[in-house]
């Protein structure tokens, strides 16, 4: 029996999407492992940027902030699943399988999801129909397996093994620079900085490294098969 995929956009009340409508030039994507949210704004000018980072620290706990000049991300303490996603709670009561990231984009949200059954899919449409929710159909395609545009992990596949002081060793680094190339700063400089011991900072920040190696080795490696990379010598490398 074929799976399918679905792509759909969707209006409804939210903050993100009423944040999207409010500023069209950019573009909001969010993931979630139902206890913290990672919010990317890309699209915008800084000023923008200022303005959506004000608006939503007024509405959630932002406990992280990163910025490349380019894009934003912001880490929040907890996620608004259980408070407003009214959307993604009905794809989980209807047994789909949702593809992070969430899209917000001009007041509307845009979901993509995977379906065992055909009828999984029309369950979901008549709930949104008795929600007063009318959403768009995008695409509807049988789903042959993951390619390389729909290959994903959540936050958590990433993250879950990392302590705190690991986390706050890797993004204290990135913000100072370290891993810019060249370098702004070094192991010594930043641990200086945090009054912390240099071995201690860089025993954290190395197993931190290694563990996001670690997650992510088989992700690269499923991705260099998907695009008909090396196959052999990455099968080597894994070993």
């Amino acid at each position: 029996m074929p799976m399918f995929e679905l792509d759909f956009k969707i209006r409804h009340a939210c903050n993100l999407g009423n944040i999207s409508s409010d500023f069209p030039s950019i573009k909001i994507l969010k993931w979630c492992n139902n206890g913290r949210e990672v919010i990317e704004l890309v699209g915008g000018t800084e000023k923008d940027y200022s303005r959506v980072v004000k608006t939503i620290s007024e509405i959630t706990d932002v406990i992280e902030e990163m910025s490349d000049g380019h894009k934003v991300h912001l880490i929040t303490r907890t996620c608004s699943c259980g408070i407003e996603d009214l959307v993604g709670k009905s794809v989980e009561e209807t047994g789909l399988l949702p593809i992070l990231p969430i899209v917000f984009r001009k007041g509307w949200e845009y979901h993509r999801i995977i379906a065992l059954r055909h009828d999984d899919i029309n369950a979901l449409l008549e709930q949104f129909k008795d929600q007063s929710f009318f959403p768009v159909v995008l695409r509807k395609v049988v789903f042959n397996g993951f390619s390389g545009s729909s290959m994903t992990f959540t936050a958590d596949t990433l993250f879950s093994d990392l302590t705190e002081k690991q986390m706050d060793a890797l993004l204290t680094a990135y913000r100072h620079g370290y891993y810019k190339l060249p370098r702004d700063s070094d192991i010594q400089t930043i641990a200086a900085e945090r009054r912390v011991a240099r071995t201690t900072f860089q025993e954290h920040l190395k197993k931190a490294e290694n563990k996001l190696v670690s997650s992510l080795a088989p992700h690269i490696h499923a991705w260099f098969h998907l695009h008909g990379g090396k196959g052999q010598q990455i099968n080597e490398w894994s070993h």
